[in-house]
């Protein structure tokens, strides 16, 4: 039954089911809008585009229009079908060593071929949803084969700075280096060393002009001021040459040797697939980060790389570069305020018409200008921040040989060589097991730390056959496995131990508290009573009272059950009977005691030291968590916060009396001036679930009839949201993917957005508003799913939004 009023029956079977996704209910058909926002983000994202594209196409030796077809069809193709909707797609850095190779082994048109059957790998593999298994790869094998691909772009591209032309491998282009230094073309080198600095100091003028200049890509403002300066100074350079579309070559059928396709089309596929998702992934983190903007919707990774196909099989056959998710545009993207797929498309029509209307402005560009700005782009993967993180996680083994092996071999061998490092650097870890023996004070200690398996059981055995019979022993296991054959070990010689008039205690990390597997081998009593061969107590602090599966109820001495008493756990299996007495409870709270008395045994001394802290420095909350009475919600289980964290306000209900309401009651009034005057939080959230008893109650009430109760007094705080809902001009909120189970899932809803506008009303909230120093947050959670939805107001449109599980790699 309910908490939060006592209705006659529990919550209804439609809202306590799981239930499919469902469309979202038919309404009018919108017209075609495109906000604000995702219109000055395409054209940010354009200007940054659209001098890329010529950089990386020149980088690879393909046509340069082949760079534009690549980033038209990016936008269009990949923006309108990919799964991310804040992604921009076009000719990656990531992928010029991979493209340039190609070229320069089957010539152009196979090249283009090789993309279509790249995209068609990718569609496949889309199909069978694999798109979260290419997270798989260790990050330090991706940041190494990143920082190989910088290295040899900015090699390369070093030649045609210095006016001279590119070899076809780092090594050849290396030994070149010193001859291309010896003839170089001073004004190539004074146009690139222009592009360079211009890319430098651009982002970093100070002042408020140099906030309004920063609005301008660097990209577009270097190679802009190059040719300019080119063009003042009368400098003959090589410049951008776009031959007629008429004469643009498409793809052809592949020519080669079968084995050399297929692994030129798995390399095409691994980076364009393996950038791509972390992209996605990536920008998920940046869209959430953004102060103020609503929740953003989670990437679909499988639809992005159905997406990324589908662009590659359109741009290998109009001719285009391999198309993947490219960081620069995309992060460019959300942080011009992006709200939507249309910024992404927009872009990519942008990008058509500049190929159509603006090709006499395209070969003014010096080849030199590109150059540069190609090489810093190749620079800047090598980032420091990964190799700190690299280091950090003792991967950077992975990471060098990772990178030299792009370098030295190629994209394919380099990341091989980096699997096949990472491999042996888990097995090394996974087989390296340090196992100690020492005596203290009597007692001897055997310390093991790293994973116990069946490699580490001669020394484990070892340093247990150095115990002297009778002694006491502590068995400390700092690792986070054990496989059968040391289990059986350690049992084997526990039981001998004991046999023989010793003692034997086996902890985990932390001294005290007992392993979780295997279970039998906590045979000592526990403290507090509890004896360790009848299982300690493993029940989590969320564990309900009559869940717990540690200790039974025991019949008084010398007597037994009455016939129609059951186990305290079948009490949920039971129909509800408001009338029945209660059947199975331990009789003086016992299940009270139980609960405090694990806690202090348990939970106690972990907490202790933080509680300690916040007892001397006093609470700082961030938030003011507002929700229901209702004993299914545990708002620090559904928010995964601790002590300190939540100033919580519960009522039956979770409303919001709106300020100057007849209710008698101030307390929720108290509790939001407390929290924003003077403990100063910085959100507050009101949160709803399913199956409410309030809501139940205040549906089956008529409408003007006399509340006589302290309770239905109560309820009259909650006619606002049942007047919205019975509104047929307001809005209906709604979840995101289904439609609400039944009124009462919707009475839910709507009573989450309508206490929010009653906690605009009051004076201390509207105030920390007004300043930018509050954020208010509607949270609905569905009991029978154990899944929490976030409110998402866009416009008019209310929307809660199912939260989704976030990867901590992201």
């Amino acid at each position: 039954m309910s908490a939060c009023v006592p209705a006659g029956a529990t919550e209804s079977a439609h809202t306590e089911r799981a239930h499919p996704p469902h469309s979202p209910p038919p309404g009018r058909r919108r017209r075609f809008r495109v906000a604000g926002a995702d219109l000055s983000a395409a054209v940010a994202v354009f200007l940054i585009a659209l001098p890329l594209s010529l950089g990386i196409a020149l980088a690879t030796g393909a046509p340069l229009q082949a760079g534009l077809v690549a980033a038209a069809v990016g936008g269009l193709v990949a923006g309108r079908l990919g799964g991310s909707p804040l992604q921009v797609s076009g000719p990656a850095a990531g992928l010029t060593v991979v493209t340039a190779d190609l070229i320069h082994q089957y010539g152009w048109r196979t090249t283009c071929a090789v993309t279509v059957l790249a995209g068609l790998a990718q569609l496949g593999l889309g199909c069978l949803r694999v798109a979260r298994a290419a997270l798989a790869v260790s990050p330090a094998i991706v940041h190494g084969m990143l920082a190989g691909i910088g290295v040899t772009i900015a090699v390369a591209q070093a030649h045609i700075v210095l006016g001279g032309e590119p070899q076809s491998s780092v090594p050849d282009n290396l030994r070149a280096l010193p001859t291309q230094l010896a003839r170089l073309d001073p004004a190539a080198l004074a146009v690139s060393v222009l592009t360079l600095a211009v890319l430098l100091l651009w982002p970093r003028l100070p002042g408020r002009a140099g906030h309004l200049l920063r609005r301008m890509p660097a990209a577009l403002v270097a190679v802009t001021g190059a040719t300019a300066v080119a063009a003042a100074a009368g400098l003959v350079l090589p410049a951008v040459d776009l031959p007629s579309w008429h004469s643009h070559a498409l793809a052809g059928l592949p020519d080669g040797p079968v084995l050399g396709l297929v692994a030129a089309v798995l390399t095409t596929t691994l980076v364009c697939s393996v950038q791509s998702l972390l992209g996605a992934t990536a920008v998920d983190k940046l869209a959430a980060a953004r102060p103020g903007a609503p929740s953003p919707v989670r990437s679909d990774l499988d639809r992005e790389l159905l997406g990324q196909g589908a662009a590659n099989v359109v741009s290998g056959t109009l001719g285009g570069l391999p198309v993947a998710g490219v960081a620069v545009r995309s992060t460019a993207n959300v942080h011009a305020g992006a709200v939507s797929r249309n910024a992404t498309i927009i872009h990519g029509v942008l990008v058509v018409a500049a190929a159509l209307l603006l090709v006499p402005l395209l070969e003014l560009i010096p080849l030199a200008a590109l150059a540069a700005l190609v090489m810093a782009v190749g620079l800047r993967m090598v980032s420091l921040h990964h190799i700190r993180t690299v280091t950090r996680h003792r991967e950077v083994l992975v990471y060098a040989v990772t990178a030299l092996g792009v370098i030295s071999l190629g994209v394919l061998e380099g990341v091989a060589l980096g699997i096949a490092v990472a491999v042996g650097v888990a097995l090394h870890r996974l087989t390296r097991t340090r196992i100690t023996h020492e005596e203290e004070n009597g007692v001897h200690h055997v310390h093991v730390r790293g994973q116990l398996t069946f490699l580490a059981v001669p020394r484990l055995s070892r340093a247990l056959h150095l115990v002297p019979q009778g002694a006491d022993v502590l068995v400390s296991l700092n690792g986070s496995f054990m496989d059968h054959a040391a289990y059986e070990t350690l049992q084997d010689w526990q039981n001998t131990h004991t046999a023989r008039g010793g003692s034997v205690e086996i902890t985990g990390a932390r001294a005290g508290v007992r392993i979780a597997e295997p279970g039998a081998l906590s045979t000592e009593p526990a403290p507090g009573g509890e004896s360790g061969t009848s299982g300690d107590c493993r029940c989590r602090p969320w564990t309900a009272w009559r869940n717990h599966q540690c200790e039974r109820p025991s019949p008084a001495h010398g007597t037994e059950d009455p016939p129609d008493t059951t186990p305290a756990y079948s009490e949920a299996h039971r129909p509800a009977d408001p009338g029945a007495p209660a059947r199975g409870r331990t009789p003086s709270g016992r299940e009270l005691v139980r609960g405090l008395s694990t806690f202090q045994r348990r939970t106690a001394p972990l907490v202790r030291g933080e509680l300690a802290r916040l007892a001397r420095e006093g609470q700082r909350p961030s938030q003011l968590f507002l929700t229901c009475a209702d004993s299914r919600v545990v708002t620090s289980m559904i928010t995964s916060s601790g002590p300190g964290d939540l100033f919580v306000v519960r009522n039956v209900g979770n409303l919001v009396p709106p300020p100057g309401a007849e209710s008698g009651d101030d307390s929720v009034a108290a509790a939001i001036e407390y929290a924003v005057d003077v403990l100063a939080v910085r959100s507050i959230t009101v949160c709803g679930h399913s199956g409410c008893g309030a809501m139940q109650a205040l549906l089956g009430s008529r409408p003007g009839s006399p509340a006589v109760t302290p309770l239905g007094r109560w309820l009259r705080h909650g006619g606002p949201s049942v007047e919205r809902l019975r509104d047929p001009g307001a809005p209906a909120p709604r979840l995101a993917g289904r439609d609400p189970a039944d009124d009462v899932e919707q009475l839910c809803l709507t009573n989450v957005v309508q206490q929010l506008e009653h906690l605009r009303a009051h004076e201390a909230v509207a105030r920390a508003l007004e300043q930018g120093s509050l954020e208010l947050h509607g949270v609905y959670f569905h009991v029978g799913e154990a899944q929490a939805y976030l409110l998402a107001e866009q416009e008019e449109d209310r929307v809660f939004d199912r939260v989704r599980e976030v990867d901590l790699a992201v």
